[in-house]
Protein backbone atom coordinates (compact mmCIF):
# COMPACT_ATOMS: atom_id res chain seq x y z
CA UNK A 1 0.00 0.00 0.00
CA UNK A 2 1.33 3.44 -0.92
CA UNK A 3 1.74 5.86 1.97
CA UNK A 4 2.39 9.59 2.04
CA UNK A 5 2.87 9.45 5.80
CA UNK A 6 6.35 9.22 7.19
CA UNK A 7 7.32 6.99 10.07
CA UNK A 8 10.53 8.58 11.39
CA UNK A 9 13.49 6.26 11.06
CA UNK A 10 14.02 6.39 14.81
CA UNK A 11 10.49 5.06 15.42
CA UNK A 12 10.65 1.99 13.20
CA UNK A 13 12.88 -0.96 12.41
CA UNK A 14 15.66 0.23 10.10
CA UNK A 15 17.38 -3.13 9.75
CA UNK A 16 17.62 -5.33 6.69
CA UNK A 17 18.09 -9.07 6.27
CA UNK A 18 20.89 -10.50 4.12
CA UNK A 19 22.73 -13.83 4.04
CA UNK A 20 20.66 -15.12 6.91
CA UNK A 21 21.53 -12.24 9.21
CA UNK A 22 19.68 -9.14 10.36
CA UNK A 23 21.81 -6.02 10.03
CA UNK A 24 21.08 -2.65 11.65
CA UNK A 25 21.32 0.14 9.05
CA UNK A 26 23.36 3.24 9.76
CA UNK A 27 21.51 6.56 9.85
CA UNK A 28 21.08 8.26 6.44
CA UNK A 29 22.02 11.91 6.23
CA UNK A 30 19.26 14.13 4.79
CA UNK A 31 19.09 14.21 1.01
CA UNK A 32 18.01 12.37 -2.13
CA UNK A 33 19.58 8.97 -2.77
CA UNK A 34 19.49 7.47 -6.28
CA UNK A 35 19.55 3.74 -5.58
CA UNK A 36 20.13 1.19 -8.34
CA UNK A 37 18.11 -2.00 -7.92
CA UNK A 38 18.33 -5.40 -9.67
CA UNK A 39 17.23 -5.69 -13.30
CA UNK A 40 15.85 -9.18 -12.70
CA UNK A 41 17.84 -11.29 -10.27
CA UNK A 42 17.09 -9.96 -6.78
CA UNK A 43 20.52 -11.13 -5.67
CA UNK A 44 22.10 -8.32 -7.71
CA UNK A 45 21.72 -5.72 -4.95
CA UNK A 46 24.59 -4.12 -3.09
CA UNK A 47 24.89 -4.03 0.69
CA UNK A 48 25.10 -0.24 0.48
CA UNK A 49 21.81 -0.15 -1.45
CA UNK A 50 20.11 -2.33 1.15
CA UNK A 51 21.38 -0.15 3.99
CA UNK A 52 20.25 3.03 2.23
CA UNK A 53 16.78 1.65 1.51
CA UNK A 54 16.41 0.48 5.10
CA UNK A 55 17.59 3.74 6.68
CA UNK A 56 15.76 6.19 4.38
CA UNK A 57 12.62 7.91 5.64
CA UNK A 58 10.76 6.84 2.50
CA UNK A 59 11.34 5.16 -0.87
CA UNK A 60 9.99 6.86 -4.00
CA UNK A 61 9.37 4.23 -6.68
CA UNK A 62 7.73 3.77 -10.08
CA UNK A 63 5.46 0.93 -8.96
CA UNK A 64 5.09 0.17 -5.26
CA UNK A 65 4.08 -3.43 -6.08
CA UNK A 66 7.37 -4.06 -7.86
CA UNK A 67 9.54 -2.41 -5.21
CA UNK A 68 7.67 -4.19 -2.42
CA UNK A 69 8.93 -7.54 -3.77
CA UNK A 70 12.47 -6.27 -3.19
CA UNK A 71 11.86 -4.75 0.24
CA UNK A 72 9.99 -7.84 1.48
CA UNK A 73 12.79 -10.10 0.21
CA UNK A 74 15.27 -8.21 2.40
CA UNK A 75 13.04 -7.41 5.37
CA UNK A 76 12.97 -3.64 4.76
CA UNK A 77 10.11 -1.74 6.40
CA UNK A 78 10.65 1.72 4.90
CA UNK A 79 7.37 3.31 3.67
CA UNK A 80 6.90 3.42 -0.12
CA UNK A 81 5.42 6.25 -2.18
CA UNK A 82 4.72 6.30 -5.92
CA UNK A 83 6.71 8.61 -8.18
CA UNK A 84 6.35 8.03 -11.92
CA UNK A 85 5.67 9.82 -15.19
CA UNK A 86 1.93 10.07 -14.64
CA UNK A 87 1.96 11.50 -11.10
CA UNK A 88 5.23 13.46 -11.19
CA UNK A 89 3.51 16.85 -11.14
CA UNK A 90 1.79 15.96 -7.85
CA UNK A 91 4.44 13.74 -6.24
CA UNK A 92 7.56 15.82 -6.98
CA UNK A 93 6.62 18.77 -4.71
CA UNK A 94 5.84 16.33 -1.91
CA UNK A 95 9.29 14.76 -2.18
CA UNK A 96 10.97 18.18 -2.24
CA UNK A 97 8.96 19.09 0.87
CA UNK A 98 10.22 15.95 2.62
CA UNK A 99 13.79 16.90 1.74
CA UNK A 100 13.11 20.38 3.11
CA UNK A 101 12.10 18.78 6.40
CA UNK A 102 15.49 17.10 6.64
CA UNK A 103 14.39 13.66 5.50
CA UNK A 104 16.35 11.10 3.51
CA UNK A 105 14.46 9.96 0.41
CA UNK A 106 15.59 6.99 -1.71
CA UNK A 107 14.59 7.04 -5.38
CA UNK A 108 14.40 3.72 -7.25
CA UNK A 109 13.08 2.60 -10.62
CA UNK A 110 11.30 -0.69 -11.25
CA UNK A 111 14.64 -2.17 -12.31
CA UNK A 112 18.18 -0.93 -12.74
CA UNK A 113 19.58 2.57 -12.33
CA UNK A 114 17.17 5.49 -11.75
CA UNK A 115 16.95 8.23 -14.41
CA UNK A 116 17.60 5.83 -17.31
CA UNK A 117 14.37 6.12 -19.34
CA UNK A 118 12.33 7.39 -16.39
CA UNK A 119 11.30 10.87 -15.11
CA UNK A 120 13.78 10.89 -12.24
CA UNK A 121 15.92 13.64 -13.76
CA UNK A 122 13.17 16.19 -13.05
CA UNK A 123 13.30 15.28 -9.38
CA UNK A 124 17.11 15.43 -9.29
CA UNK A 125 17.08 18.83 -10.98
CA UNK A 126 14.49 20.16 -8.53
CA UNK A 127 16.43 18.80 -5.55
CA UNK A 128 19.68 20.36 -6.76
CA UNK A 129 17.99 23.71 -7.43
CA UNK A 130 16.54 23.61 -3.90
CA UNK A 131 20.02 23.06 -2.46
CA UNK A 132 19.53 19.48 -1.25
CA UNK A 133 22.26 16.83 -1.32
CA UNK A 134 21.93 14.21 -4.06
CA UNK A 135 23.87 10.94 -3.77
CA UNK A 136 24.18 8.01 -6.19
CA UNK A 137 24.20 4.44 -4.90
CA UNK A 138 25.30 2.66 -8.10
CA UNK A 139 24.51 -0.86 -9.18
CA UNK A 140 22.80 -2.82 -11.93
CA UNK A 141 22.08 -1.29 -15.36
CA UNK A 142 20.54 -3.10 -18.32
CA UNK A 143 22.45 -0.79 -20.68
CA UNK A 144 25.87 -1.76 -19.36
CA UNK A 145 24.96 -5.42 -18.88
CA UNK A 146 23.86 -5.69 -22.54
CA UNK A 147 26.95 -3.83 -23.78
CA UNK A 148 29.23 -6.21 -21.93
CA UNK A 149 27.49 -9.26 -23.43
CA UNK A 150 26.98 -8.06 -27.02
CA UNK A 151 30.55 -8.73 -28.24
CA UNK A 152 30.53 -5.37 -30.02
CA UNK A 153 32.75 -2.26 -29.61
CA UNK A 154 32.27 -0.57 -26.24
CA UNK A 155 34.74 2.33 -26.39
CA UNK A 156 31.96 4.62 -27.60
CA UNK A 157 28.22 4.03 -27.40
CA UNK A 158 25.00 5.98 -27.85
CA UNK A 159 21.96 5.17 -25.71
CA UNK A 160 18.73 5.86 -27.60
CA UNK A 161 16.16 4.37 -25.23
CA UNK A 162 12.91 3.36 -26.94
CA UNK A 163 12.32 4.00 -30.63
CA UNK A 164 8.98 5.61 -31.59
CA UNK A 165 6.15 3.03 -31.63
CA UNK A 166 4.69 4.15 -34.98
CA UNK A 167 6.54 2.90 -38.04
CA UNK A 168 6.87 6.21 -39.89
CA UNK A 169 8.37 8.03 -36.92
CA UNK A 170 10.52 5.00 -36.11
CA UNK A 171 12.00 4.85 -39.62
CA UNK A 172 12.72 8.58 -39.54
CA UNK A 173 14.54 8.27 -36.23
CA UNK A 174 16.55 5.26 -37.46
CA UNK A 175 17.71 7.34 -40.43
CA UNK A 176 18.95 9.98 -37.98
CA UNK A 177 20.82 7.35 -35.97
CA UNK A 178 22.50 5.82 -39.01
CA UNK A 179 25.48 8.18 -39.12
CA UNK A 180 26.32 8.17 -35.40
CA UNK A 181 29.89 6.76 -35.13
CA UNK A 182 29.20 4.62 -32.09
CA UNK A 183 27.61 1.39 -30.95
CA UNK A 184 23.86 1.94 -30.51
CA UNK A 185 21.92 0.72 -27.46
CA UNK A 186 18.12 0.63 -27.54
CA UNK A 187 15.28 -0.64 -25.38
CA UNK A 188 12.32 -2.38 -27.01
CA UNK A 189 9.13 -4.15 -25.99
CA UNK A 190 8.37 -7.71 -27.02
CA UNK A 191 5.35 -6.96 -29.25
CA UNK A 192 7.35 -4.42 -31.30
CA UNK A 193 10.68 -6.29 -31.44
CA UNK A 194 10.25 -7.95 -34.85
CA UNK A 195 8.97 -4.79 -36.55
CA UNK A 196 11.69 -2.62 -35.03
CA UNK A 197 14.44 -5.04 -36.07
CA UNK A 198 13.04 -5.09 -39.62
CA UNK A 199 13.12 -1.29 -39.76
CA UNK A 200 16.62 -1.23 -38.26
CA UNK A 201 17.84 -3.72 -40.88
CA UNK A 202 16.33 -1.62 -43.68
CA UNK A 203 17.69 1.65 -42.31
CA UNK A 204 21.13 0.61 -41.06
CA UNK A 205 22.07 -2.21 -43.42
CA UNK A 206 23.86 -5.46 -42.52
CA UNK A 207 25.30 -4.38 -39.19
CA UNK A 208 26.11 -6.89 -36.47
CA UNK A 209 23.80 -6.72 -33.48
CA UNK A 210 22.73 -8.51 -30.32
CA UNK A 211 19.29 -8.92 -28.81
CA UNK A 212 19.56 -9.29 -25.03
CA UNK A 213 16.35 -10.52 -23.41
CA UNK A 214 15.52 -11.18 -19.76
CA UNK A 215 19.01 -10.21 -18.57
CA UNK A 216 20.05 -11.80 -15.25
CA UNK A 217 16.85 -13.85 -15.11
CA UNK A 218 16.30 -17.61 -15.37
CA UNK A 219 15.49 -17.51 -19.09
CA UNK A 220 18.17 -14.99 -20.13
CA UNK A 221 18.75 -15.01 -23.89
CA UNK A 222 21.54 -13.39 -25.89
CA UNK A 223 21.10 -13.75 -29.65
CA UNK A 224 23.78 -12.37 -31.96
CA UNK A 225 23.79 -11.90 -35.74
CA UNK A 226 23.24 -9.28 -38.42
CA UNK A 227 20.10 -7.16 -38.19
CA UNK A 228 18.30 -8.89 -41.06
CA UNK A 229 18.88 -12.35 -39.56
CA UNK A 230 17.69 -11.21 -36.16
CA UNK A 231 14.62 -9.54 -37.69
CA UNK A 232 13.71 -12.79 -39.49
CA UNK A 233 14.14 -14.81 -36.30
CA UNK A 234 11.89 -12.61 -34.19
CA UNK A 235 9.30 -12.32 -36.97
CA UNK A 236 8.90 -16.10 -36.88
CA UNK A 237 7.07 -16.58 -33.55
CA UNK A 238 10.24 -16.51 -31.46
CA UNK A 239 9.89 -15.85 -27.74
CA UNK A 240 9.75 -12.09 -27.10
CA UNK A 241 8.46 -11.87 -23.54
CA UNK A 242 10.36 -9.86 -20.97
CA UNK A 243 12.68 -6.86 -20.98
CA UNK A 244 14.74 -6.41 -24.15
CA UNK A 245 17.90 -4.47 -25.03
CA UNK A 246 19.18 -4.21 -28.62
CA UNK A 247 22.88 -3.46 -29.19
CA UNK A 248 23.99 -2.54 -32.73
CA UNK A 249 27.51 -2.20 -34.14
CA UNK A 250 28.71 1.22 -35.35
CA UNK A 251 28.75 2.08 -39.09
CA UNK A 252 31.29 0.17 -41.14
CA UNK A 253 33.20 3.35 -42.05
CA UNK A 254 34.01 3.84 -38.37
CA UNK A 255 36.60 1.11 -38.87
CA UNK A 256 38.76 3.46 -40.89
CA UNK A 257 41.95 1.96 -42.31
CA UNK A 258 45.23 2.84 -40.59
CA UNK A 259 46.44 4.55 -43.75
CA UNK A 260 43.40 6.85 -43.70
CA UNK A 261 43.97 7.65 -40.01
CA UNK A 262 47.61 8.46 -40.73
CA UNK A 263 46.68 10.79 -43.58
CA UNK A 264 44.12 12.61 -41.44
CA UNK A 265 46.68 12.96 -38.65
CA UNK A 266 49.34 14.36 -41.00
CA UNK A 267 46.92 16.96 -42.30
CA UNK A 268 45.74 17.91 -38.82
CA UNK A 269 49.23 18.12 -37.33
CA UNK A 270 50.20 20.79 -39.83
CA UNK A 271 47.52 23.03 -38.30
CA UNK A 272 47.14 22.10 -34.62
CA UNK A 273 48.86 20.49 -31.64
CA UNK A 274 49.13 16.73 -31.18
CA UNK A 275 46.41 16.79 -28.52
CA UNK A 276 43.99 18.71 -30.75
CA UNK A 277 44.87 16.59 -33.78
CA UNK A 278 44.15 13.39 -31.86
CA UNK A 279 40.77 14.73 -30.72
CA UNK A 280 39.87 15.86 -34.23
CA UNK A 281 40.78 12.54 -35.88
CA UNK A 282 39.18 10.41 -33.16
CA UNK A 283 35.91 12.30 -33.62
CA UNK A 284 36.06 12.02 -37.41
CA UNK A 285 36.86 8.29 -37.52
CA UNK A 286 35.19 6.90 -34.43
CA UNK A 287 38.52 5.44 -33.30
CA UNK A 288 39.43 5.37 -29.62
CA UNK A 289 41.54 8.41 -28.61
CA UNK A 290 44.24 6.18 -27.14
CA UNK A 291 44.66 4.37 -30.48
CA UNK A 292 44.81 7.60 -32.47
CA UNK A 293 47.29 9.04 -29.95
CA UNK A 294 49.53 6.01 -30.40
CA UNK A 295 49.43 6.48 -34.18
CA UNK A 296 50.37 10.14 -33.70
CA UNK A 297 53.35 9.12 -31.55
CA UNK A 298 54.44 6.59 -34.16
CA UNK A 299 54.28 9.25 -36.86
CA UNK A 300 56.26 11.65 -34.67
CA UNK A 301 59.00 9.05 -34.17
CA UNK A 302 59.15 8.60 -37.92
CA UNK A 303 59.81 12.31 -38.41
CA UNK A 304 56.66 12.86 -40.46
CA UNK A 305 55.82 16.08 -38.61
CA UNK A 306 56.92 18.43 -35.93
CA UNK A 307 55.04 18.37 -32.64
CA UNK A 308 53.53 21.68 -31.51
Amino acid sequence: MTSDKTIPAGDRNTAYAALGQTVAAQVCQPGLYLVATPIGNLGDISLRALETLAAADCIACEDTRVTRKLTERYGIATPLMAYHEHNAAEALPKIIARLGEGQAVALVSDAGTPLISDPGYRLVRAAVEAGHAVTAVPGASAVLAALSLAALPTDRFFFEGFLPPKQGARQKRIAELASIPATLVLFESGPRLGASLADLAAGLGPRSASVCRELTKLHEEIRRGDLATLAAHYADDAETRGEIVIVIAPPADVETADTDVDELLRNALVRVSVKDAVGEVALATGRARRDVYQRALDLAKGGDHGEK
